[in-house]
């Protein structure tokens, strides 16, 4: 053999050699790659077991290692309505063992409490155990668990306050509890939170003032705290908050003013207060900072002076709300170059002059005074709301099928009543719609003709009866829940709250359908005695003022319903209305409802 054959040849088998070396390295490194990509650690098993348990989470199936993407660990999720997902990650350096790091087990009707044992999973970074029926508190070992990002509770029923210890998840970023029953006051520690970025309370029990250690938290993006039992004044340091994008504060329990600083927050998109307590009031905040709001909704706030001439300026502008406060003079001719608004709503205020001349398609309401013209006086009125003319117990119900939206004004053919409902079911992905209630009870009521249907608002849905004789009234008001399901599922979990008003002054404050019934899709008839009637016209308002849920079980179930109307005299010799067959009455605060 010749030495370049020989050198030839060694050169072959080395490069051979070398190409064995790798293969062979390869296949050891896809080997122990699949070894560890598949295997959870054992302790992390046993924990998962121990959170099955307390959960109530009966189909995780522990002969499959839970880290296998394989089912019932990862299954299909049903975008905004059921998610199964456990997530590991396999990558953590000089270890051969899969970490849990992501537990979703949203939508499922889990009827357990919450686990002690998630403290165990030190790598977790998300749970959300969203729209489940769980009970209890909030366990303080979650408070260890310092590689969280994100904490979803919302749509369960826990209670308790919340633990002190959460402020020590250092990364915590998003933290929802809204659709609870928590209590208690805020842990000032939460002010420590120095990434958090979207706080959602809403729609639970708390108490006391906003502590002022909040003022701290700059990093917010969202600050949900409707529906709850808050006391003292909207805090002035929300102004610190300069990334915020979304501030809701309706029916919270606090008292205005509405800080004169919220004028700083220019990367606002959504503001939304409304029914703050309290007797001051004040004039409207300056706004016109505020260029990429899309709502602005400032209801109910005690707001007086004249409307602001500068809203023009805020070219995403498609919700405004401004009504049932004190505001005065008329509505500015800048209003109809609002190219991008959708709504307007003025209802409730002290408004007079003329209306702009919209050039697109708005929706406008706002108070004024009407001239009506109606027969003969009556000593009684029996309407079945939201359904066809019925009889029952020898009284007639005139119908009342007309179709409502965000803006309408309806009179009877009869001529002796109308209704008027305001506002938009906003969380709803279809604005303007949702009018018609969805009954998915079973009425087992003898007289379920007046229960079956129902006229809904999401804010104010006002009847006003007239050519009704002068004297004392008994009215009676027909409700029965049917658009809440009776069953275990988180849509169980909604509660619809409102106000009853007659001829204008408060009769009951947080009136849930629900509770007073004993049940979903059973009557309750609410009977108000010596209702006075001394112009001839009955005024029944039914108003939202920010209590009860939003999005159970959808974002189109809260707000006024009504089932039925009966108003018969008490009188044992009614009065009259003055001779003549054909009267004009006088009605103030009417809602009128334009469309340009």
């Amino acid at each position: 053999m010749t030495e370049l054959h020989f050198f030839l040849v060694n050169i072959k088998m080395n490069t051979f050699s070398q190409f064995l070396f790798l293969s062979l390295t390869f296949i050891w490194f896809i080997s122990i790659t699949a070894f560890a990509a598949t295997t959870i650690h054992p302790d992390e098993k046993k924990a998962l077991e121990d959170i099955a348990k307390s959960l109530g989470k009966k189909d995780w199936n522990f002969d499959i290692d839970p880290c296998s993407s394989k089912p019932n660990w990862v299954t299909p999720p049903i975008p905004k309505v059921l998610d199964n997902n456990v997530t590991c990650d396999c990558s953590v350096a000089g270890d051969n063992f899969c970490h849990v790091i992501w537990i979703s087990l949203k939508g499922q009707n889990l009827q357990g409490t919450l686990p002690p044992a998630l403290n165990k999973l030190r790598y977790l970074q998300m749970i959300d155990l969203a729209r489940n029926n769980l009970n209890g508190t909030i366990p303080k070992e979650w408070g260890s668990l310092t590689n969280i990002r994100k904490l979803a509770l919302l749509a369960n029923r826990l209670t308790g306050p919340i633990p002190v210890e959460i402020a020590n998840i250092s990364h915590l970023q998003e933290l929802e509890l809204y659709n609870n029953h928590f209590s208690g006051n805020l842990p000032p520690e939460l002010g420590h939170l120095t990434q958090i970025r979207t706080m959602r309370l809403s729609s639970n029990n708390f108490t006391g003032e906003l502590p002022v250690t909040f003022a701290k938290l700059t990093t917010l993006i969202e600050f949900r705290i409707e529906d709850n039992q808050f006391s003292g004044k909207i805090p002035d340091y929300i102004q610190n908050w300069k990334s915020i994008n979304k501030v809701m504060i309706q029916g919270s329990g606090l008292s205005g003013p509405i800080p004169s600083g919220i004028s700083l927050l220019r990367n606002l998109n959504d503001l939304r207060i409304s029914d703050l307590n309290g007797s001051e009031y004040a004039p409207l905040p300056q706004l016109n900072n505020l260029t990429l709001l899309s709502n602005l909704i400032l209801r109910n706030c005690n707001i007086n002076g004249t409307l602001p001439e500068n809203l023009k300026t805020m070219k995403s502008l498609k919700i405004l709300d401004l009504s049932f406060n004190n505001l005065s003079g008329t509505i500015p001719r800048t209003y109809a170059d609002m190219k991008s608004v959708k709504y307007i709503f003025l209802t409730g205020n002290l408004l007079t002059g003329s209306v702009p001349a919209w050039k697109k398609n708005v929706s406008v309401t706002f108070s004024n005074k009407l001239i009506l013209i109606f027969n003969p006086a009556s000593n009684s009125l029996y309407i079945n709301c939201g359904g066809n003319q019925t009889r029952v117990n020898g009284k007639s119900y005139d119908g009342d099928s007309d179709s409502s939206g965000p803006a309408k004004f309806h009179a009877s053919p009869t001529g002796n009543w109308t209704f008027s409902t305001t506002g938009i079911f906003i969380e709803s992905g279809n604005l303007g719609e949702n009018y018609s209630p969805q009954n998915i009870s079973k009425l087992t009521m003898e007289d379920a003709e007046l229960y079956t249907n129902a006229r809904v608002s999401p804010i104010s849905l006002t009847y006003y009866g007239f050519c009704l004789a002068n004297g004392s009234y008994t009215v009676n008001l027909h409700f029965a829940e049917i658009m809440i399901p009776d069953d275990q599922s988180y849509g169980s979990l909604g509660r619809r709250i409102f106000d009853i008003y007659l001829q204008g002054k408060s009769v009951q404050k947080d009136f849930n359908i629900a509770k007073e019934a004993g049940g979903v899709g059973k009557k309750i008839i609410k009977q108000f005695n010596d209702v006075v009637v001394t112009s001839n016209t009955l005024e029944i308002r039914l108003y939202w003022a920010g209590k009860g849920t939003q999005s159970l079980p959808n974002k189109s179930v809260y707000g006024p319903l009504i089932s039925a109307i009966s108003v018969e005299s008490s009188d044992s010799a009614p009065g009259s209305i003055s001779a003549g067959a054909v009267i004009g009455i006088m009605v103030a605060a009417t809602i009128i409802m334009l469309s340009f």
